[in-house]
This record gives structure tokens, C-alpha cells and sequence, in this order.
């Protein structure tokens, strides 16, 4: 090939023929290493496998929080135990994102699949069948260090697969995972609740993920390390990328990778987007709380009502990514999406008090939460791959366990501390119910109790065999026999509420505000995340991205000829 032929050929994506495969099907089902960057189709292949294997993985761990109150009840849990089950799982999930940027060498692809695998027989066998509230835990910690896992591997590979422009939409498709993952989780239960059990509802899921390991087994591959180690900008790199990787020391480009990390720009944007999904986390694990609680929504109302979230923000997320990669730019996307969230999200914080919003109001705030978090996510996370790249293209498993680390320590925090701040929602979640129903059951003998408080304070001195003749016979002619019958056979009804009934009264009385005071905890996150977009790698204006563009491609185009014309 001459010198003046190498560019044109480098500026036409590969077209999509197969490359054959010596390996036998045993071997491919672990050694799945490409030696070649893939064609078109095939990569587009891979990275869907990847977001739907993503999709099934977050369905999976986030189905319990949509069943959360049924939960509690069958394992006869405190609400600050289960708070503490989300709490452990995300401590576990946090350190297993580490592991899983040291046991990056093992293959991406084979986290992810065999992760999968085992996610889905703890969720399908272990947590529907477990027989306590502890086994429950630890189960649920399993599959914890699992998502940890994936969490670093998958946004790896879809780096590996996707070049620079066009990364915030291979990457908007991605962080659709955990978002499409919570819809489906909210459309499935919102419908069929009311004939399935919690535990059908985690057998759902995990059919799902046995269903999406089959295909990622046998279909899913990834790059060599000589070809992922390398920036590539375009497609129209291929060529130049795989000419390096034959002479490349990929061992020594590793050296070193995770102190390259421990850098402002890296640290700060992992810790800037971890504070800023605050809200998305409060949405996962206690929006059933919250308007069970505050509102009285049932589980299934509540998850319908989520759906106007996650499905506004997931559309977003497509949208903005196609549109930042035609731009070039991160940056002001991720502006945008930020202000536009703190806006919308201090309007709900202003509703969390206001028991006469209606469902509509807080389904179209939904959206636009949905929507301006989407616009600001998914360029942040092409950026911060960018950023990762910029100091070593070898260290971004590195730099993605960082980031995993960041963000799942973040989440256990916040679940620990809601039920501090959030006081109210322990007793309404563990007597709430039992008080409404002793309420509604005893309201007759209320009612006489409370025509006769005096009387029926003496009467309580003393069990029903005790009491005092003279005592006894002014409560006859006092109240009358008929009564007095309707308040002892409301005996145990009477002691829920003497017992529960202020607590859960004043928690009632005090729970909007509570949650109004963490909603904008949630805004203040928002508000944090803005300041480190601007120490991150990326332009502000599309037409100096466009020139870094052009300069770049010249840059290539030299090179190649330069290889070329050394061959001949």
C-alpha cells in the first residue's frame, strides 16, 4: 500500500465481514480477546450485549427496594435493619469495584458474563428462599459485590468499543443500564403486584438475567489489552491503532496506573457525580418509603409513578449523548443539565410538605428531573473516561473502580443517614400500618373511651379480674354493659394505639419536613457537582473541538503514510 493510499483507506470504517476463529466453542467461552479492532456491526453487537447485560444486572439488584415494605413485613425487619442491608451491600459493592479494576487482567467480558451467572442463581434461588432476615443480608451482600464488579467492567468495555466521538452516545446508552433497569423494575411490579409476591417478583428478574447470560456467553468478546490500552478518536484510527499494538509494552503502560489516578480531576469528578445522583439513589431506595409514609401511595402506585422518571431520563440520556458527540463537547451539556436539575429538584423539595400535590404534579417534576439529569450524565461519563485517558489510556479500569468506589461508599453513607435525619420513618414503616387498622377496627370503643376519659384512666390501672367492685359498678352504670363489652373486645386494638399511637401521630405530623430537609440535601449535591466539570478534560466550544478534531485526524493521516512509506 503507498503512502498517498494509506489515509483514504483509514478515513472508511472496516466493513462488517467476519474474521475467522480457530479457537474451539470451549475455549471461546473464557479466552474471548480480540487481536483486531472489530468491524461496525460486530462492535455495535458487543456494546448491546453490554448495556442489556447492564439493564438485567440493575433489575435484579434494585427489585427489592420496589417490594421493600413487603419485605420488612415477611422477615419481621425494623426499618432501620433493612436500611442496613442497603447500607452492607453498597459498603461490599464499593470494595468490589476495586477488586474488579486489579482483576481487570482476568478479561472485562468474563466479569461481566460469569458475573451475571451468579447474580441471577443468588437472586433466583438464595433471597426468595432465605430463611431468615440474616441470610437474607448476607445473600443480598452477595449479589452486591457482584453489581461492584460490573459496575467497573461494563462501562470498560463500552470505552474499549467506542471511540472518543462517539462516546457520550455508546456511554448514554450504558448509564440507560441502572435507569432502564429501575424502569422495568417499576413497570413490571406496578403491573403485576397485585396477583405476585415479592418473592415471584426477584424470580422475574433473575429469569431475565439467566435468559441475557445465555446470549453474553457465547456472543460477548473484548479487546486485547494492546488494542484498549491505546486513545483511539475515530473510527478512522483502526488502522493506526492496530499498526502500534504489534510493538506494544502493555505491562509498562500499567505501572503506576492507580497512583496516575489520585489526581484532582479524576478524585473530584468521581466524588462531584456521586453527590449528584443523590437524588437518583433516594428514588431507588426510598421513593416506595416516601410515599408509602407521607402520602399513603401503595407500593404499586408509587412504582407506577416512578416509571415518568425513568423513562424521561433515559430518553434523555440517548438524545443528549447523540448530540454531544455532534457537538464534541461535554462540558456545557453537563452545565446545563446540572442548573436544570437543581431547579426542578428544589420544586419538588418545596412540594415534599404539601399533602394536597397531586400525582400528575410530581410525575411531570419527575420528568423533568429525568430529563435535565440525563442531559448532564451522559456526557460527564464520555468525559470522565476522556479525563482517565488523558493521564493513561491503560489505567481505565483504574479509573473506573475509582469511580465505582466513590459512588457506591456515597450511596451507603446516604442510606445510613436518612433513617437519622428521616426519624419519622421508622414508626410509620414498622407501626403505621398496624395503627391505621387498630384505628379503623376500634373506633366505636374509641369513641366510648373517649366519652369517659376519666373513668376508663382508672379502669386501665388495673387488668379486667382486678378491678375493684365499686369501680367496676360505676363503669356499668356509667357507660352500660354494651359498651363496656365493645371496649373489651377492642382490648388488643386499644393497646396497638396506647402503645404506638402518639409515636406514629407525631411521625406523621413530622414526617414532610424530614424529607423535605433531605430533598434539599439532594439539591445541595446537585449544586456541588457543577464546580469540578471545569477540571475535567473536554473544550467549552464546539468549533475548537471540531479544529482538535481536524488537527488530530492530520496528525493520524501523517503517521500512517509515515508507516506506509516505511514498508516500502
Amino acid at each position: 500500500m503507498s503512502a498517498s493510499t494509506t489515509p483514504f483507506d483509514a478515513d472508511r470504517p472496516a466493513p462488517d465481514a467476519p474474521t475467522t476463529d480457530t479457537r474451539s466453542p470451549l475455549a471461546r467461552l473464557y479466552c474471548r480477546e480480540l487481536a483486531v479492532y472489530p468491524p461496525t456491526g460486530r462492535r455495535m453487537a458487543y456494546l448491546a450485549i453490554v448495556v442489556v447485560t447492564t439493564v438485567v444486572l440493575y433489575y435484579m439488584l434494585y427489585i427489592q427496594y420496589a417490594v421493600a415494605t413487603s419485605i420488612i413485613t415477611h422477615f419481621g425487619m425494623t426499618y432501620r435493619y433493612f436500611i442496613w442491608v442497603s447500607v452492607i451491600g453498597n459498603a461490599i459493592g464499593a470494595f468490589a469495584s476495586l477488586v474488579a479494576g486489579l482483576a481487570d487482567r482476568w478479561g472485562r467480558a468474563n466479569l461481566v458474563v460469569y458475573g451475571l451467572l451468579i447474580a441471577a442463581l443468588l437472586v433466583f434461588f438464595g433471597l426468595p428462599n432465605a430463611a431468615n432476615k440474616t441470610t437474607y443480608l448476607v445473600l443480598f451482600a452477595l449479589v452486591s459485590f457482584i453489581e461492584g464488579i460490573v459496575l467497573v467492567a461494563t462501562p470498560a468495555l463500552i470505552r474499549d468499543f467506542s471511540p472518543q466521538l462517539g462516546r457520550a452516545t455508546a456511554m448514554g446508552y450504558w448509564t440507560m443500564g441502572p435507569v432502564i433497569g429501575s424502569l422495568v423494575v417499576t413497570t413490571v411490579t406496578s403491573n403485576t403486584l397485585d396477583t405476585a409476591t415479592w418473592q415471584d417478583e426477584l424470580r422475574y428478574s433473575a429469569i431475565a438475567g439467566f435468559v441475557v447470560f445465555i446470549a453474553a456467553v457465547f456472543a460477548l468478546r473484548e479487546l486485547s489489552p494492546a488494542l484498549r490500552d491505546q486513545i483511539m478518536v475515530t473510527l478512522r484510527d483502526r488502522a493506526l491503532v492496530e499498526a502500534r499494538a504489534k510493538g506494544l509494552d502493555t505491562e509498562a503502560l500499567r505501572r503506576g496506573e492507580w497512583r496516575q489516578m489520585m489526581r484532582l480531576d479524576v478524585l473530584g469528578s468521581a466524588f462531584a457525580i456521586a453527590v449528584f445522583l443523590l437524588l437518583y439513589y433516594a428514588a431507588v431506595g426510598n421513593f416506595v418509603v416516601y410515599f408509602s409514609t407521607v402520602f399513603g401511595y401503595s407500593e404499586q402506585r408509587t412504582n407506577a409513578l416512578a416509571n415518568w422518571y425513568w423513562g424521561a431520563n433515559a430518553i434523555a440520556l440517548v438524545l443528549v449523548g447523540l448530540l454531544s458527540d455532534r457537538l464534541k463537547v461535554r462540558k456545557p451539556f453537563m452545565i446545563v443539565g446540572a442548573v436544570g436539575s437543581v431547579v426542578v429538584t428544589a420544586v419538588f423539595a418545596t412540594r415534599a410538605t404539601h399533602l394536597t400535590t397531586g400525582y400528575y404534579t410530581f410525575a411531570w417534576l419527575f420528568v423533568g428531573i429525568g430529563v435535565f439529569s440525563g442531559i448532564a450524565y451522559a456526557p460527564w461519563m464520555a468525559s470522565f473516561t476522556e479525563t482517565v485517558e488523558k493521564h493513561n489510556p491503560a489505567a481505565t479500569a483504574a479509573g473506573l473502580a475509582v469511580w465505582g468506589w466513590t459512588v457506591r461508599i456515597v450511596v451507603a453513607v446516604s442510606a445510613a443517614f436518612i433513617p437519622v435525619l428521616v426519624t419519622s420513618v421508622t414508626p410509620l414503616v414498622e407501626h403505621g400500618a398496624e395503627v391505621k387498622a387498630a384505628s379503623a377496627q376500634a373506633a366505636p370503643a374509641l369513641a366510648v373511651v373517649n366519652a369517659h376519659p376519666e373513668l376508663f384512666a382508672e379502669l386501665n390501672k388495673y387488668t379486667p379480674t382486678t378491678v375493684p367492685p365499686a369501680l367496676n359498678a360505676r363503669a356499668v352504670r356509667e357507660v352500660g354493659v354494651a359498651d363496656l363489652a365493645v371496649v373489651q373486645k377492642a382490648g388488643p386494638q386499644l393497646k396497638v394505639l396506647q402503645e404506638y399511637g402518639a409515636r406514629v401521630q407525631r411521625a406523621s405530623k413530622d414526617g414532610p419536613g424530614e424529607w423535605r430537609t433531605w430533598w434539599w440535601i439532594c439539591v445541595g449535591g446537585q449544586v456541588l457537582f457543577l464546580p469540578f466539570v471545569f477540571v475535567m478534560a473536554g473544550r467549552w466550544s464546539p468549533k475548537r473541538a471540531r479544529s482538535d478534531a481536524e488537527a488530530h485526524q492530520a496528525a493520524v493521516n501523517r503517521e500512517l503514510a509515515a508507516l506506509a512509506a516505511a514498508k516500502e
